[in-house]
């Protein structure tokens, strides 16, 4: 014989499903936000600004690493090596302040960016 043991939060739920309290819940049917994407370890900064509707959206620093990671997929977008290399400069600069804590936002640890390595990656793009 076994015995079957029902804690009291365990019925509560039971009964309430059998009532169809859970019936028509908004959202019901859909998945749940964020199912099934790439984990993102800032997700909660996200989502705190997208709920409390903060203004400007995510941190500088935060927004300086998704630009960074960004990069190496939007390299197609420089019509000129000197475009890039001002753009990867700049970032440079702006890592360097991010680091130095001159800039809001949670601290980063973002190295600063190979110019070099970048534009030989352009290169390749472009048949170069």
């Amino acid at each position: 014989m076994t015995s079957w043991y029902e804690s009291h939060i365990d019925r509560q739920i039971r009964e309430a499903q059998e009532r169809g309290d859970f019936d028509d819940l908004p959202g019901a049917g859909r998945p749940l936000p964020d199912r099934g994407e790439l984990y993102d370890e800032d997700w909660w900064v996200r989502d705190l600004a997208r709920r409390e509707g903060l203004p400007g959206g995510i941190p500088p620093t935060l927004r300086l690493r998704r630009e960074v990671e960004d990069l190496p997929e939007g390299l197609a977008k420089f019509r000129t090596e000197d475009s890039l290399r001002r753009a990867v400069a700049e970032l440079n600069v702006r890592i360097d302040r991010a680091k130095r804590s001159l800039m809001e936002g949670p601290p980063t640890v973002l190295r600063p960016l190979d110019a070099d390595a970048l534009v030989a990656r352009w290169r390749e793009l472009r048949g170069l």
